[in-house]
């Protein structure tokens, strides 16, 4: 654990606060900041909080560009569980930030490498990532990135392990209603972010963790190379926290 700022806060409400304390400021410094951004239960205290804040006149999203992590495979924009229609439901239709400035990976691409590579492109164009949130699997996934035995490096398609799967079947109607694959900014993309941002919530997340953060660098745990990252801020509640 080279870099890594830890906050530990008392319980999801003040882990939103926190960052968006960090998304605050960064916009506040730039206000054309490029912004990445996660799906999932954790961090949506933090969308809630952003939300208020521009609300309250503390930050303006006008000119804020952002790229999702990921997207399933398969699925289209205004699927039910489509990571397009999470973002708009949870954060873009109520915030002032351009539809033309959010990009999420195409699930329903013809040619999913040229798609990818076009992610990139457009993620270079616009100067990349200045802040990127991050949640973590119970595998230590970041993005879609699954245990592999290299750390791959830029957007790409992946297929999903079984414990993704099984722990994303609460969203949908049965197990094999699942996807199998998605498209996932690579582990190369997710580093070049300036500043990184990991929030975490529940007992569950304690033991890997303290593998990301505490453990050695290995692919087998793909969230453990953000030790080498010089600029990691981990915010987790007292539940979470290895120690």
């Amino acid at each position: 654990m080279i870099h890594t700022r830890v906050i530990v806060v008392k319980n999801p409400d003040e882990m939103g606060k926190a960052a968006a304390d960090l998304f605050e400021t960064a916009i506040a410094a730039k206000p054309a900041c490029v912004i990445g951004l996660a799906t999932g239960s954790t961090p949506l205290p933090l969308y809630r909080e952003l939300i208020a804040r521009e609300k309250a006149g503390k930050i303006d999203f006008s000119r804020v560009r952002s790229a999702n992590l990921d997207e399933y495979k398969g699925l289209a924009p205004d699927h039910p569980q489509s990571y397009r229609k999470f973002m708009q439901e949870n954060l873009f239709d109520h915030i002032s930030i351009k539809p033309e400035n959010t990009i999420v990976p195409l699930g329903l691409a013809e040619d999913i490498p040229a798609m990818c590579q076009a992610y990139e492109d457009q993620i270079e164009d616009w100067g990349g990532v200045d802040l990127q949130l991050l949640g973590i699997g119970h595998d230590g996934h970041i993005g879609f990135n699954e245990p592999e035995d290299t750390f791959p490096g830029m957007t790409h398609e992946v297929k999903l392990t079984d414990m993704t799967i099984d722990a994303n079947k609460r969203f949908f109607d049965s197990i094999d209603d699942v996807p199998k694959a998605a498209v996932t900014m690579g582990i190369g993309t997710i580093m070049a972010a300036k500043k990184i941002v990991m929030v975490v919530t529940g007992a569950d997340k304690k033991e890997i963790l303290r593998k990301t953060f505490w453990g050695p660098v290995d692919p087998q745990v793909p969230s453990s190379i953000l030790q080498f990252h010089p600029d990691v801020t981990l915010i987790c509640d007292e539940a979470a926290y290895p120690f």
